[in-house]
């Protein structure tokens, strides 16, 4: 049996304002295509398949087109909710999604209701664990502390290990977490899942998942290889700036008689690629080197003296789809670490404007013609005042 691992979808999804629909549909129909071309016989999805829990209208539309589009090109579909899911909402229709071979799991009772397949070696069940949070289990497994994902995760795999020894077979399982060992992984665009922190100490430590041929996991948006059969997919579109450069696709999973045979990976276009780019506002306008990135989502950022006037706009001109700006100047002026009431504490009119523009232009104060139009205006208004 051959399984496509994706997870992290996020359908609605904007990229600094734009809409990612029309990307993840281009994305989407290129998976339709491995499906298809690699013979694969279940497509599964390890949460967050909205970004929201009330997702739109089109982006409802989109999802309801991406299942069938995959189940058109042949495969079963598994999706599990995810921290971003609304169990409720991704679980509507879930029944007579399942008669059409699309299995929605988002309630934990689920977790001992495999969805199985056979093939020639026999069954397949596929577990899904959709997302948990420890507070709102307390009261159903009441026996343990469930104070954690570590807690919940534990508990969720051994009901699955319990009922896999009673129906026998292969087994694969889907979960939303962060599993130790993916330190380096996370980015931007993952918030974190009620109860945990990427850099915190409430992670699940891959033993937990012992058990099963497959852990299909979701949450981390880039791909990580915890161990041979658990792994991350991460997310089909770039999120967020920090994901630029890393891969998108997803995780091909083979069973044989005896389990795991083989995980492989298979690329997944990205239809605009993210760059960063670095340097003064005249350097990025006139760079030739950067010809080759000006339809790429661009991150720039601005090392100038003083902040560029009307920055975006003239990058634009150069990069349409420039869409992040930070100004990070090359050379900071020091004023010796005092504060502002120091550097200004018994100075005159045109020196309080000199140190005001210096301190705002990061070093570079008044100009000529700058100091002569504070004196005339400081002369008029004393003159008024006297008159």
């Amino acid at each position: 049996m051959r399984i496509l691992h994706t997870s992290d979808w996020h359908v609605g999804r904007t990229f600094h304002g734009h809409s990612t629909l029309a990307a993840l549909d281009e994305v989407v129909e290129a998976m339709a295509r491995v499906v298809h071309e690699r013979d694969v016989d279940v497509v599964v999805v390890a949460g967050d398949v909205y970004d929201s829990s009330t997702p739109s209208a089109d982006a409802v539309d989109l999802l309801n087109s991406v299942l069938l589009r995959l189940r058109d090109a042949g495969a079963t579909v598994v999706l599990t909710s995810g921290n971003h899911d609304s169990p409720a909402r991704l679980g509507t229709m879930s029944a007579f999604a399942a008669a059409a071979g699309v299995h929605v799991v988002t309630n934990p009772a689920q977790i001992t209701q495999p969805v199985t397949l056979d093939d020639e070696h026999g069954p397949v069940h596929v577990y899904g664990i959709p997302f948990l949070e420890p507070a709102r289990l307390r009261h159903v497994w009441s026996d343990a502390p469930m104070r954690s994902q570590k807690d919940v995760l534990t508990r969720a795999m051994q009901l699955v290990r319990a009922d896999l020894a009673e129906r026998g077979g292969r087994s694969v399982v889907l979960a939303h977490t962060f599993v130790q060992g993916v330190e380096g992984e996370s980015c931007d665009s993952e918030r974190d899942i009620v109860g945990t922190t990427v850099g915190g100490v409430d992670k699940v430590p891959v033993p937990v998942l012992d058990g099963v041929d497959y852990a299909a996991l979701g949450h981390i948006h880039g791909r990580a290889h915890l161990s041979p059969h658990v792994r991350y997919s991460g997310a089909p579109l770039h999120y967020s700036f920090s994901e630029a450069g890393k891969p998108r696709g997803g995780w091909l999973v083979d069973l044989d008689a005896a389990g795991l045979a083989d995980v492989t990976w298979v690329d997944l276009p990205v239809p605009r690629p993210l760059t960063v780019v670095t340097g003064t506002i005249d350097d990025l306008l006139s760079d030739g080197s950067l010809d080759g990135v000006t339809d790429h989502w661009v991150s720039a950022v601005l090392t100038d003296r003083t902040r560029p006037m009307d920055a975006m706009r003239r990058l634009q001109s150069r990069f349409p789809h420039c869409a992040h700006l930070e100004f990070r100047p090359s050379r900071v002026h020091d004023d010796g670490g005092r504060s502002y009431a120091e550097l200004v504490r018994g100075k005159s009119d045109d020196e309080l404007v000199d140190t005001f523009l210096t301190k705002v232009r990061n070093g570079e104060g008044s100009t000529e013609p700058e100091v002569d139009l504070v004196r005339d205006v400081i002369a008029e208004h004393e003159a008024r005042s006297s008159a």
